[in-house]
């Protein structure tokens, strides 16, 4: 063979190893999409979370932020990841934002997830726990949070497009790590539970992270999930913070500049951050937990990641979760008298059954999955729930495979599980007063919410299969 010879195979064998490195890398490539936009109040508005702030916040220790993921083309049908720094926003909300996007995009409903960190330090929004304070919001401070909620909605909107517009070549890849400071707040002591740090009661320690990669592997996005109550900041705290998911936020951004850090919340709604609160009404504390998230955000960072391959396929189902036995008007009328929250939500019962409205009997919920062939399967839950959905799941589905989500779409109020409604005490009962709920859940909607998710998620994830 002459030199021109070993030249031409040389160049045939280098485009030949191009091709199959090309195929390689692209096997798993999907558009990927990025945003985010600012929605920390640009007056002073009532911070949401804790019944006993009395005035408007006063100050912004950290701003606030939606953050959105695009993935998929359109000709794959989009699916978009909004996270929002809040306690939590009413259904209006949600269903007025599928319905834009839906007129302005190719995202349907089941393709789109609002994720909220729970902060106790946000804005509240139009029509979420309208009971939180005990006593009508004065009509000043109503206008600003109503006004607030308005452009909240067109930014969570903007977030959207800008993430859509942002697509272009990329990768996703996810990994699993822990993180220790969410500690369950429920010791029963007695006839019903009361709060507490009991360090013996269930969590769940699990952190998983999504990571948006660009075409030449820089890191363009990160999600991370914990399963803990954002209230690491007391009620004394009132100003504008995104406690420690927000800190959490900043600080993986900071390690992998560049990139958009996005936090959701697992079943955490039965734990507190521990240690919380203090003479700084636990800033400094909320400081230390974003960052032992991040540091383990970053540890995952630099080992194997697992690669997402497949077209992510989306459900979501809307379901009525029962009430169970209602007060009657007689029930309502001894409670009415009652000081604070008791007696609040008493009187503002019997003011709509002098109205001639009836008590609903069920609650508007929203079951959600998303997975990637095999590879992964995300579950989407509205509401506050408890831990034991997530643990429940993790031991009928392949918990290795598996990410669950509280606080999703929208926050009707807790998601009490059988044990916790057994037992009683503020995630059972007394939480439902603030959301002006006409009474408990039923002792079924465990069974209820957990069936329609074995209904969703592929058969291939169970574990006794």
């Amino acid at each position: 063979m002459n030199l021109n010879s070993i030249s031409a195979a040389v160049r045939d064998l280098g485009l030949a190893i191009g091709v199959a490195l090309s195929a390689l890398g692209s096997a798993g490539a999907l558009d990927l999409g990025v945003a985010r936009v600012d929605v920390t109040p640009r007056e002073q508005i009532r911070l949401t979370g804790y019944g006993a702030r009395t005035t408007n916040s006063v100050g912004v220790e950290q701003k606030l932020w939606a953050k959105a993921v695009a993935f998929g083309s359109n000709r794959d049908e989009p699916a978009v990841l909004v996270t929002l720094d809040n306690c939590g926003v009413a259904e209006p909300v949600y269903l007025e934002l599928v319905r834009r996007l839906e007129r302005k995009t190719s995202v349907r409903a089941e393709r789109l997830v609002l994720a909220c960190s729970h902060t106790h330090c946000g804005p509240c929004t139009t029509g979420w726990a309208p009971n939180i304070f005990s006593k009508d919001i004065p009509p000043e401070q109503q206008a600003v949070l109503d006004r607030y909620t308005r452009e909240l909605l067109d930014k969570l909107e903007q977030v959207v497009l800008a993430a859509l517009q942002d697509r272009r070549a990329g990768t996703l890849a996810w990994s699993q790590g822990r993180v220790d400071f969410a500690r369950n707040r429920r010791v029963v002591a007695g006839q019903a539970a009361q709060f507490g740090d009991n360090a013996a009661g269930p969590v769940d320690s699990s952190l998983p992270i999504l990571v948006a990669r660009g075409a030449r592997g820089e890191i363009r996005a990160v999600v991370a999930n914990y399963a803990c109550h954002c209230t690491t900041l007391g009620a004394e705290f009132n100003r504008v913070c995104g406690d420690w998911a927000g800190f959490a936020q900043e600080a993986i951004e900071r390690a992998q500049p560049g990139s958009v850090a996005l936090i959701t919340i697992g079943c955490g709604a039965d734990a507190n951050p521990s240690p919380r609160g203090g003479a700084d009404g636990g800033l400094a504390l909320a400081q230390r937990h974003g960052e032992e998230l991040a540091e383990e955000v970053n540890r995952l960072l630099g080992r194997r990641t697992i690669p997402l391959t497949n077209r992510l396929h989306a459900q979501l189902k809307h379901i009525e979760l029962e009430f169970g036995p209602a007060f009657s008007r007689a029930q309502w009328e001894a409670r009415a008298p009652r000081p604070g929250i008791v007696g609040y939500h008493a009187r503002r019962w019997l003011a709509r059954l002098d109205r001639g409205e009836p008590i609903p009997r069920t609650l508007s919920y929203y079951v959600q999955t998303w997975n990637f062939g095999e590879e992964l399967a995300l579950v989407f839950l509205s509401g506050e729930v408890v831990v034991d959905y997530a643990l429940r799941l993790k031991q009928a589905l392949d918990p290795a495979r598996l990410w669950v989500t509280g606080y999703a779409n929208y926050v009707p109020c807790y998601i009490p599980s059988r044990r916790i409604l057994a037992e009683g005490g503020y995630e059972a009962e007394d939480s439902l007063w603030y959301y002006d709920r006409p009474g408990r859940l039923s002792t079924n909607i465990e069974e209820q919410i957990v069936q329609t998710l074995h209904d969703l998620v592929p058969k291939n994830f169970r574990t006794d299969r």
